[in-house]
């Protein structure tokens, strides 16, 4: 579908620190229709997970076409705004000037570029390279996605805190990436507890909203963000492909298990759940008016 900018207009509206929007995390369409019909406010167009969906690691193994297909696929089937996890944007500025036309043609309403050098490496795994871009190149890259964008919002992520380079070198670092137009600027943390975050947070003194990603500190409730007074956007970054994981170990074991389908029946989604999820009645319209 085209990309006039009303998804990218419906995104900067509900990034209000007053009520955050919250964004679940997909890896395919179905993924991202069931977090539409939930209620979420954004879907999150994550590259670990679409890197998990594929059964390998998230360390910019896979193609730019792969994650962009996948923003194309995702935006036909639901109407939700969608913020594409870029990484580092494929490259230096070049190919963030490239890709940001494509990513607003797909129907993409904001991206998330992260400070790291290309390759990167997950930011959660232990042990994990995390080596930080210098702040001037990192500008242009966010320059060069607003200039080229189409409309699109551009996040800014500074993994300082992941890289253990401190508070103080996260606020330098966001505050560079909202003077080079940055439409907010996502925090990211290790911790196993929310401190770090929430100092940064209460320090934070810029023009324009944070970002949180809470899976490593799950405790922090949305409604302790929303008090802090400076967090528009919350993403739960992974949960889609989690669950997915565990609920089909589960089904695949107990099927084994108990020699048979018939126990697992009355736990997962009918055949005509997924009809109806997939438009089934759609098409039968368009049979009804069109096969002779």
């Amino acid at each position: 579908m085209g990309q006039d900018n009303s998804r990218a207009a419906a995104l900067r509206a509900r990034l209000d620190v007053r009520r955050p929007a919250l964004a679940m995390a997909a890896h395919n369409p179905l993924a991202a229709k069931l977090a539409a019909e939930a209620g979420f406010d954004a879907i999150w167009g994550s590259g670990f997970e679409l890197s998990a969906s594929h059964a390998v690691p998230d360390a910019s193994i896979l193609p730019m076409g792969t994650h962009l297909a996948m923003m194309r696929a995702i935006a036909e089937v639901q109407d939700a705004p969608i913020i594409a996890d870029v990484d580092t944007g494929f490259g230096n500025a070049v190919n963030v000037a490239y890709a940001m036309p494509q990513y607003a043609a797909a129907g993409v309403a904001a991206v998330v570029i992260e400070d790291k050098t290309f390759p990167k490496d997950s930011s959660l795994r232990a042990g994990g390279r995390q080596e930080l871009v210098p702040v001037g190149e990192f500008q242009g890259k966010l320059e060069a996605a607003r200039a080229h964008g189409g409309g699109m919002l551009v996040i800014a992520r500074t993994e300082a805190l992941i890289a253990g380079l401190g508070e103080r070198e996260a606020l330098a670092r966001g505050a560079a990436y909202a003077e080079a137009g940055a439409d907010a600027v996502l925090v990211h943390s290790k911790q196993k507890t929310p401190d770090e975050v929430l100092s940064f947070c209460r320090a934070w003194l810029g023009t324009v909203p944070l970002a949180l990603v809470p899976t490593s500190y799950p405790d922090l409730s949305f409604a302790e963000i929303t008090a802090l007074g400076k967090v528009g956007l919350v993403i739960c970054g992974n949960h889609a492909i989690r669950a997915a994981v565990a609920a089909m170990r589960d089904t695949f074991r107990r099927i084994l298990a108990e020699g048979g389908i018939a126990g697992v029946e009355g736990g997962i989604a009918t055949v005509a759940d997924v009809f109806a999820l997939q438009g089934d009645a759609g098409m039968r319209e368009i049979e009804r008016r069109y096969l002779r």
